[in-house]
């Protein structure tokens, strides 16, 4: 099976894994799957010297060419953006055109304050609340979620534009930053409250996102078998004040030091064209 435009079959993607590969200049699946080519400069990928950013790095990449190769074969396209129309429209006295009609998807993969901070950085993305769910206790507090006795994950709930970034993009942004292979842990937290977990919204979420999976896993993008739960939304508990917009509060704080903002530096790197503008707050 070939990706047009790169010449790569997927055999032999899967003898540069083995061998120690160094890819670059491949499109990301989000972009084909809007069906646009990206630029070949926005998806370069240099192996670098530290073990721990190695793998990240190697990581990132071939979830990427996996996830390109098998939607690429599909036929899917994204509604695009205005095309300037607008703005002609309202000179000529038309009516403005509607407000856009934002989406909510939600999202758990690990410690809510590093997803937070991934997440807040994307275009499109108009509001990040951490909160919790999942699980059987009604409005759940962080000390009893953290016991792992209350079924609810850490999650956050995103609205966003879907004419600026759609929920294929979410989904990609999403699995490219955690583990989805690690059952009820992302690195040094564990337990259920740390499950990675797609809560959709509706019924084209749920189809897209356990689509996306399936071509993942077949393709052989992670070592071992992805085991990210996929469940509808029945509630969701905003988290408590202090762990709202967390990274960008505390960024000197410890955690934010050791874990989160290396995190955001490697995200920025991989999705250069899909970060929002420096003023965001």
């Amino acid at each position: 099976m070939k990706m047009a435009g790169f010449g790569h079959s997927f055999g032999q993607i899967r003898q540069q894994r083995a061998s120690g590969f160094q890819f670059r200049n491949y499109a990301s699946a989000g972009s084909i799957l809007k069906g646009q080519t990206m630029q070949a400069s926005s998806f370069s990928s240099t192996v670098v010297s530290s073990g721990t950013d190695r793998t990240a790095v190697r990581f990132l990449v071939q979830l990427s060419v996996a996830a390109a190769i098998l939607f690429g074969q599909g036929n899917w396209k994204m509604v695009e953006s205005s095309n300037g129309n607008d703005e002609k429209a309202a000179s000529e006295g038309a009516a403005p055109p509607a407000a856009a009609k934002l989406e909510e998807a939600t999202f758990g993969s690990g410690c809510f304050w590093c997803t937070e901070a991934v997440f807040q950085q994307l275009k499109g993305v108009k509001s990040v609340v951490s909160g919790y769910s999942g699980g059987h206790v009604d409005n759940p507090t962080y000390a009893q979620v953290c016991t792992g006795n209350t079924g609810h994950a850490e999650v956050i709930q995103v609205t966003y534009d879907p004419k600026v970034v759609s929920y294929v993009d979410l989904l990609e942004v999403f699995w490219k930053t955690h583990d989805p292979t690690t059952l009820n842990r992302q690195g040094a937290d564990r337990g259920t409250q740390y499950r990675s977990v797609i809560f959709y919204h509706d019924e084209s979420q749920k189809n897209l996102a356990t689509e996306y999976m399936k071509k993942l896993d077949e393709s052989g993008a992670f070592d071992s078998p992805i085991v990210t739960e996929i469940s509808p939304l029945k509630v969701f508990y905003p988290g408590e004040d202090y762990h709202q917009n967390y990274y960008r509060n505390n960024p000197d704080a410890p955690y934010c030091n050791a874990v989160i903002k290396r995190k955001v530096a490697k995200f920025r790197a991989v999705f250069k064209d899909k970060i929002a503008s420096p003023t965001k707050k």
